[in-house]
């Protein structure tokens, strides 16, 4: 059964309707898996993606903040959520597909600018929800599993413009680098992305704050696909479609593609 998904972190479902109905279009893949779509779920224009053959849809959705949304051409099963960290925040959904396959779609909080959990609340609800995450992957260690998403964390020196000036900044500090390494090691995690595009510099973000994105190029990889190690071999033909940050009214995220021979 192969086929193909995507990730990408919206930054609006609502307001960026027109960018995902354009992706669904032109790229087609299979999944498309989005993050912070800032809606509740009945309020999402889910009839919109329905009409371009993606009928099967899981998502769990809060008014203006969070979000994450499934949208398919394959069937789908809803496999429920986790609260990590008691956030309260519609930050995780999985679903599984009829050849067992489930796939779970992260959001992982920002963090906030200010890398110190003694003075950044934020920061410290970052690092306890992904060592959540970590023990989950512990205790049920994942099997015929992919998980995608915007983890909001940059973990090797080539995933961001520069590791020197980036170690004390948020999502690529030390501690998350380490922290999410070890989410990573408790699930046997394999980096699909990297797997197929191991050396160079990778970025899937840039800010809006830059007045010329492109040319400046200070890009960090926070979006990720990762898949369990008995299927990690199935992965093939990964790419961020950098041009996407280009589009009109973007997300300031390009969503990141992977195919799956299962």
């Amino acid at each position: 059964m192969p086929f193909t998904l995507a990730t990408w972190n919206i930054n609006s479902i609502r307001l960026r309707e027109a960018l995902v109905k354009r992706l669904l279009t032109e790229e087609a893949p299979d999944i498309l898996c989005l993050q912070e779509c800032k809606s509740p779920v009945e309020k999402m224009p889910l009839e919109t993606f329905r009409g371009l053959g993606y009928g099967h849809i899981v998502a769990r959705g809060q008014k203006g903040y969070n979000g994450v949304a499934m949208l398919s051409k394959l069937p789908l099963e809803d496999a429920g959520e986790m609260d990590f960290a008691r956030l309260g925040h519609a930050r995780h959904v999985a679903a599984r597909l009829e050849n067992r396959v489930t796939i779970h779609n992260f959001y992982v909080p920002a963090g906030g600018d200010v890398p110190d959990r003694d003075v950044n609340e934020k920061f410290g609800q970052k690092l306890d929800y992904v060592s959540e995450m970590r023990d989950w992957f512990r205790d049920t260690r994942p099997e015929k599993s992919i998980l995608v998403g915007d983890l909001n964390i940059a973990p090797r020196e080539d995933d961001v413009w520069s590791h020197k000036q980036l170690l004390k900044v948020v999502s690529h500090t030390p501690v998350e680098v380490e922290h999410l390494g070890a989410a990573q090691a408790a699930g046997g995690w394999v980096d699909v992305t990297r797997a197929d595009i191991p050396e160079g510099k990778l970025y899937s973000w840039w800010s809006y704050r830059a007045r010329d994105w492109d040319a400046a190029d200070k890009g960090r990889r926070l979006d990720h696909v990762w898949a369990s190690p008995d299927i990690a071999s199935a992965a093939h033909s990964s790419r961020i479609l950098r041009a996407v940050r280009g589009w009109d009214k973007p997300s300031d995220h390009a969503p990141v593609f992977a195919s799956f021979d299962l």
